[in-house]
């Protein structure tokens, strides 16, 4: 049987940070008050010529060096973001471009907000599975901070820039051993960008916790497995609230959850393989362990994938 094996990570954050303490002079808020709601202690926003490929650019830099493997080798990009550097061509081809690849291999955008990482992992994975590509380089990259209403505090200081990015190679070993997503139109306008952000939070917290549990359960149950089997969960990085509750309901103690939503904020289709990146790097994420991907994001859309590490 063919497996989609994760064989390097990598993530990059605009040198452009900003705290709390920053947005308290920006706009009517405070440091309490955004963690006390969210955890996030600072965010990173991309420089005026920085655009989403340049953020998944490096990102992919990283995770290519990581795997050891030369940029050609790749036969298929797809990147997951809501904010594309323009409408067309795609973020994968400029990508693509940038990083020198010309062997004709196909590359394309997914777009399903905070679960676009989920949705563009599983799709990776039914290309290897059939037989349609070897090695893919996946991507989530978001310039968030230009969708951004400053008039609306509940909202402006949640999200940030980012990108994180992995490569997936066909193997015979486990890898990827299941993914679950779905999506809820009728929902629509919990949360939307229409062009700027705007969320009904307590709706969208609700709604999350339930369907993120449900969805991970899915997962579980499929494979005859129970939340304690669970190395680690790398959960979408949007509310600490969100990730606490999420974690309650499997049963799993924060010791066992990545969270990095301090450093960063909700970089949407980012923020899971940012985590990943991070808890890969620093040796937490261990070979032979079963890692947990769930997010949750505007559609609505949400999705788990279980690894295999």
């Amino acid at each position: 049987m063919t497996y989609s094996k994760i064989i390097g990570t990598g993530s990059y954050l605009p040198a452009k940070a900003l705290t709390n303490y920053d947005l308290e002079k920006m706009v009517d808020t405070s440091h309490d008050w955004i963690v006390t709601r969210s955890g996030i202690v600072e965010r990173h926003f991309a420089a005026d010529n920085e655009l989403t490929s340049d953020l998944a650019l490096q990102a992919s830099r990283r995770a290519i060096e990581a795997a050891g493997i030369k940029a050609d080798e790749i036969d298929l990009i797809i990147v997951a973001t809501t904010s594309p550097d323009m409408p067309f061509p795609s973020t994968a081809c400029i990508l693509q471009d940038k990083l020198g690849i010309r062997n004709g291999g196909a590359a394309f955008d997914m777009q399903a907000v905070c679960g676009g990482f989920v949705f563009a992992l599983n799709t990776a994975d039914l290309y290897i599975k059939g037989g349609q590509a070897k090695t893919v380089l996946v991507v989530g990259a978001e310039v968030l901070s230009r969708m951004l209403d400053w008039n609306d505090r509940t909202t402006c200081v949640l999200f940030g820039d980012g990108a994180g990015a992995v490569v997936l190679r066909a193997s015979d070993k486990p890898g990827i051993v299941a993914s679950k997503l779905h999506s809820d139109g009728q929902h629509r306008n919990m949360l939307k960008a229409d062009p700027k952000v705007s969320m009904d939070g307590k709706a969208v917290f609700k709604f999350a916790v339930t369907v993120l549990s449900e969805v991970v359960e899915e997962v579980l149950e499929e494979q005859k497995m129970a939340g304690t089997d669970i190395d680690w969960l790398v959960p979408h990085q949007a509310n600490i609230r969100i990730i606490e509750a999420t974690a309650k309901k499997l049963g799993l103690g924060m010791d066992n959850v990545v969270v990095t939503v301090a450093n960063h904020g909700n970089t949407s289709a980012a923020s899971i393989p940012l985590a990943l990146d991070t808890a890969v790097r620093d040796g937490r994420i261990k070979a032979g362990q079963n890692i947990l991907l769930e997010a949750v994001g505007g559609g609505f859309t949400w999705g788990a994938v279980l690894i295999k590490w």
